[in-house]
């Protein structure tokens, strides 16, 4: 049964259907073929099922304020200030990139979303200082991936659906990880730039300095609001995310009126497009987990894998490779959906803490989201820059083998996920 639904989900998606295609039509096969006097309409109340969380709803809201704030010039007036200090310094502009990418990974929590918002500007100003444009593309894509790590991250929303733990943990346990990525990055970025002699930038006065810190201040204050937010218990994740979108119309409609109100309509309709793809995953991740459930796939698979009575570390392990070899080739939301399913039940048998094991396998994510050969992170980059899939790649390696280093120390140092609960 587990071959049949492989061969029919792989047969779909190379006749080029969208994931949605075979995450949905290879349970109702499956359903016919060996459950024929199953009803099939349990499969429809099972996509409804998958979209009727509350926590859902937070998902339509940060891509809401994302969008309104990549329309803006939130993400320019993010980099004139980290630039402004930190920009004259040996490899401060590529510096200046990994921080710009955390920090609006934590207003947006998408990577793609942080490829584009980050990347048109910042791929100019490291070309101009010297960067070659491989180096520059592949720090961009990495560093992108803090977004899935860093709240409001997407990928822990989704995993908090499947799995029923608590969101807004989640998000406060990405934020070493994500802050770890970006310091990882930042000191490879100083090596690089001497190792390759890359010229120093003007160095920016006191004046300048002050002057662009005034304008990043309200954005600066947007993961604040979140993390404060959720941190203090002021409001929930999805409170958070309603307040995200109040904050984001407020700063770039009526402060800094770099987005007419004319606009929102379009914005709207971008969010829709965007959100609609996602819930049509997670509904069709829900009628595909309760068929393999019913199934008792997970089961099997666990028993064949994982043996029957494994340690924790051997889970972390396994679920690590996993999760990075499926985020490899597939849309890392539809990974998170099928496979957090099958190794959930082990983890928590062998006593894996539920939110260390979120935050392993969001990390997966992001590492699979920026590797070859199908990184989701890539053929935006290559869409967004306009370069061949090659060129776009031929950068990574560095930035995914420190990646995996950071991977190994989140799955020993059970503390870097914790810490901050």
């Amino acid at each position: 049964m587990i071959a049949t639904m492989l061969i029919i989900m792989v047969i779909l998606l190379f006749l080029n259907f969208p994931m949605m295609i075979p995450l949905m039509v290879a349970p109702l096969i499956i359903i016919f073929i060996y459950f024929p006097t199953l009803d099939p309409m349990i499969l429809m109340q099972q996509f409804s099922t998958g979209i009727e969380a509350y926590v859902l709803l937070a998902v339509p809201l940060f891509i809401f304020a994302a969008d309104i704030m990549t329309t803006g010039k939130t993400s320019n007036r993010l980099l004139d200030f980290i630039g402004s200090f930190i920009g004259h310094i040996r490899g401060g502009y590529a510096v200046t990139t990994a921080a710009a990418c955390t920090l609006f990974g934590a207003i947006s929590g998408s990577t793609q979303a942080t490829v584009v918002a980050i990347g048109k500007p910042m791929r100019q100003r490291l070309l101009k200082v010297g960067y070659k444009d491989s180096s520059a593309m592949a720090l961009i894509i990495n560093s992108s991936d803090v977004a899935l790590l860093v709240p409001p991250s997407i990928g822990m929303i989704i995993y908090g659906l499947v799995s029923g733990t608590s969101v807004g943990d989640l998000f406060i346990a990405g934020i070493i990880p994500g802050v770890l990525v970006f310091l990882c990055f930042a000191i490879y970025s100083i090596i690089y730039a001497k190792v390759a002699d890359i010229p120093l930038a003007d160095k920016a006065n006191w004046s300048e300095r002050l002057k662009l810190t005034r304008k990043a201040l309200l954005p600066l204050g947007f993961p604040v609001l979140i993390i404060g937010g959720i941190y203090t218990g002021l409001f929930s994740p999805t409170e958070a995310a309603g307040v995200s979108v109040l904050y984001a119309f407020i700063l770039e409609v009526l402060v800094y009126r770099s987005v007419h109100i004319k606009e929102m309509p379009k914005i709207a309709r971008s969010t829709g497009l965007v959100t609609s793809a996602v819930f049509v995953l997670v509904a069709g991740g829900q009628a595909f987990t309760w068929v393999i459930s019913f199934a008792r796939i997970p089961q099997m698979i666990t028993e064949s894998v994982l043996g029957t009575d494994p340690s924790a570390m051997y889970v972390l392990l396994m679920v690590t490779i996993f999760f990075f070899i499926g985020c490899m080739f597939v849309d890392p939301i539809v990974v998170i959906l099928i496979l957090t399913p099958i190794f959930y039940p082990a983890a928590m048998s062998a006593g894996v803490d539920p939110i260390h094991l979120g935050v392993v396998i969001t990390f997966q994510a992001a590492l699979g989201s920026a590797t070859p050969p199908f990184g989701v992170d890539i053929f935006t980059a290559s869409a967004v820059f306009n370069k061949p899939y090659l060129e776009v790649i031929k950068g990574t390696p560095p930035y995914i083998l420190i990646m995996f280093g950071i991977s190994a120390l989140l799955i020993f140092f059970e503390e870097l996920s914790l810490i901050l609960l």
